[in-house]
Formats: structure tokens, C-alpha cells, sequence
């Protein structure tokens, strides 16, 4: 019997006073007359606990809000796309609702059953990250296997900005070459500029320095060494070191795995394009204050490499030397035939113009293979 009744029973059934009954059980005289008063509008019944709750709540998320909010984590999950407190709210936000605190979000959530509970996690607190100071600081590259739906393996090349985590290029291949890194880097960087540094693993496509060799450089670092750039390699076996793109490709991986399964290197290329579409203007990301890559690194200036001939002067091409040993490069409103040798037909060069000034290497190799200054007043430029 709850000590309600009993209090009730004392006076009703003992005949104690209220003031008698209120010293033996510790309570106050008012609370005595309430319970008598309760007993006797509605029985034994009437003087049991009541609910707290209040009859209404003004501040309680409106039940469209909560079904807004469980049909975005569906929705972002089907996508691939993160789909926390945060990034929910964000998108609410953008999308002109009212928006609940993230703890509110994440209650709704929790009730929804949709929050599976995770052992915790390390404390941010405990982890010491690198970040460049500005956008083009410096360029991180890695790439990472995929599968078509047949089963075919393929790597997708991606550059990323370390700054903005804006994705500079993300292509896939098969497989991903030398060649293939430094093609990339140049498309990449004569529409966004020369960065100041680049990291990446050591992989033969990026640093030939484990290749047993003595010494020499491949494409990647002949063409970084000419620009002025400054390349970083993590240590062996380290992969930390390169985090942003390790993450990177996590993200990358959830969102294709969302798709419909891609059967050519094409439609997977398309896919990718959508990818970076939504990637860099459309998912805001937590470690940019939910802000988008593009943002980010749109509003910033950018670095330049130290002591290089840097903005619109320069100019990288890449080509491949004809049969006759002749590449062809547009100088001055005119078409000039630079001569490099029979014995290097076919083979794909990188050129790297600076005003009239020209470094011929070969793609695969770093070899350089001729540095020459364009005469304006020749079509052909013969070897000197």
C-alpha cells in the first residue's frame, strides 16, 4: 500500500488529527488536507501518485520537423552520405526549416530506433592533426581500388586540397601509372594553380627514391622538382600521415556503395563526377564548421610555390612525339614543331612553358629530354 493510502487511512479509519498524522509520517498538515481532500471527491483511487508531465509542451519539436528528420537519415543513408545530428541540421537549415539544437535531433533519432550505440570512441582531444594554413599549401594524393560490376579491379586517382578538403580531381583507371599522376596534376593545377607542396605516399607512381635505383627521379618528381614544388613523402608504413585522403576514401567508398554497381571505367567516371559535384558544393563538412570544401577554399588566398614563376605564365601540356620525332606547341598565335628525335617517337612527354622558355621530359621516365627558348621568328625549332 503506497504511503498515500496509508496516510489517508490514519485520519479516515484511526481517527488521527492532520497534525498527528502529518508529525507521524513526516509530512507537511497541507499535504494531509490535500489527500483527505482527494479521498473524498474521488476514493482511495484518487490519492495515488500523479503524472508530473505538464498537459502541454510549447517548445516540443512539431511532429513534421521529427518526420523531416527521419526521412533525411533515411535518405542521406541510401546516398551514402553522412547522415548525423549535425548534417541533418545543416541540411534542414538549407532547406528553410526550423532547425532543433543537435541533441534534439539526435533524441528523435534515438527514439526512432535509428542510432545503433558505439563503444567509445578516442577523445578529438587526443589526436594531433596537421592542417595547411591556406588553400594550394599543399596537395594530397593517393588512389584507391575499386570494383566494377563484373568484377573487375580498378583504382580511382584522386587530389585532394589539404586546406578546404577540396576534391581537386577524382578519375578512375586501369591501372593508375605515372603517366597517368602526372597528366592529372597537370589538368589539375593549370585550372587551379600550382600548389606550394604536395604529400603522398611513396608508391613508384608518386617517388622512384625506393625503386632501387641511384638516384634518379621518375615524371611526378622531375616535373615537381621543375615547377619549384616542394614534395613531401610520408613514412613507409604510416599511412596516418596521409589521414584527410585515408578518410577520404572511406567517404568515397560509402557514397559509391549507395549506387547502382558501374559497368564500364565510363559510367563509373560519371558516377565520380557526381560525386565530386555533391562532395565539394553540397555536403558540408564537420572538421570546415559545416561549411563545403568549395567555400572554404573559393574564399582564401592561395599559396604559391616558394621562389617559383607562378600564376597565369605558366603552362603544362602534356603530348606525345610524333613518328618524324616532332611534338607541335602553340606560341604567339602560331603553331611551332619542336624537334626531339626520331629515336623518341611515340614516347608521351610533359611540357613545362614558361613565356618563351621550354622543358620537354619524358612522361614515364623524368628524362628530361630538351630545354629550349622558343625563337618567335621559326615556325620549326630545330635541336641545338
Amino acid at each position: 500500500m503506497s504511503k498515500q493510502k496509508v496516510i489517508v487511512l490514519a485520519v479516515t479509519e484511526q481517527g488521527l488529527s492532520h497534525s498527528q498524522a502529518a508529525a507521524k509520517y513526516a509530512v507537511s498538515r497541507q499535504w494531509v488536507h490535500e489527500l483527505i481532500r482527494r479521498y473524498r471527491a474521488g476514493g482511495l483511487s484518487a490519492v495515488e501518485p500523479r503524472s508530473r508531465r505538464p498537459n502541454s509542451v510549447p517548445q516540443r519539436t512539431p511532429d513534421d520537423i521529427a518526420t523531416r528528420i527521419v526521412h533525411l537519415r533515411g535518405t542521406l543513408q541510401a546516398a551514402g552520405l553522412d547522415a548525423g545530428p549535425q548534417t541533418i541540421a545543416w541540411h534542414l537549415q538549407r532547406q528553410g526549416h526550423a532547425t532543433p539544437s543537435t541533441s534534439t535531433i539526435r533524441r528523435i533519432l534515438h527514439a526512432a530506433g535509428l542510432i545503433t550505440p558505439e563503444p567509445k570512441k578516442r577523445p578529438k582531444a587526443s589526436l594531433h592533426r596537421f592542417e595547411a594554413a591556406q588553400p594550394n599549401e599543399t596537395w594530397q594524393s593517393d588512389f584507391t581500388h575499386w570494383s566494377l560490376a563484373d568484377g573487375t579491379d580498378v583504382e580511382i586517382l584522386n587530389f585532394l586540397d589539404d586546406h578546404s578538403r577540396y576534391l581537386l580531381a577524382c578519375t578512375a583507371y586501369r591501372p593508375v601509372t605515372g603517366t597517368v599522376v602526372v597528366n592529372t596534376f597537370a589538368q589539375a593545377s593549370s585550372y587551379y594553380g600550382l600548389p606550394a607542396s604536395t604529400l603522398t605516399d611513396n608508391g613508384l607512381v608518386y617517388t622512384a627514391r625506393f625503386a632501387g635505383g641511384k638516384g634518379g627521379r621518375n615524371g611526378f618528381e622531375t616535373l615537381l622538382a621543375a615547377l619549384n614544388i616542394t614534395q613531401k613523402n610520408g613514412s613507409p608504413g604510416h599511412p596516418q600521415t596521409q589521414g584527410k585522403i585515408e578518410r577520404f576514401h572511406q567517404t568515397l567508398k560509402k557514397w559509391l556503395t549507395g549506387q547502382p554497381a558501374a559497368h564500364t571505367l565510363i559510367e563509373l567516371n560519371d558516377q565520380l563526377g557526381k560525386f565530386r559535384q555533391i562532395y565539394n558544393h553540397e555536403r558540408p563538412h564537420r572538421a570546415l564548421d559545416r561549411r563545403t570544401p568549395a567555400n572554404v577554399y573559393n574564399n582564401a588566398p592561395k599559396a604559391l610555390p616558394l621562389n617559383a614563376r607562378q600564376g597565369g605564365h605558366w603552362r603544362i601540356r602534356t603530348d606525345r612525339i610524333d613518328t618524324t620525332g616532332k611534338i607541335s606547341l602553340r606560341y604567339n598565335a602560331r603553331l611551332r614543331h619542336i624537334g626531339i628525335g626520331r629515336a623518341h617517337a611515340h614516347k608521351p612527354v610533359l611540357m613545362l612553358i614558361h613565356n618563351r622558355d621550354v622543358v620537354i621530359t619524358e612522361t614515364t621516365t623524368g628524362e628530361i629530354l630538351r630545354e629550349l627558348t622558343i625563337d618567335p621568328d621559326r615556325d620549326y625549332q630545330p635541336r641545338q
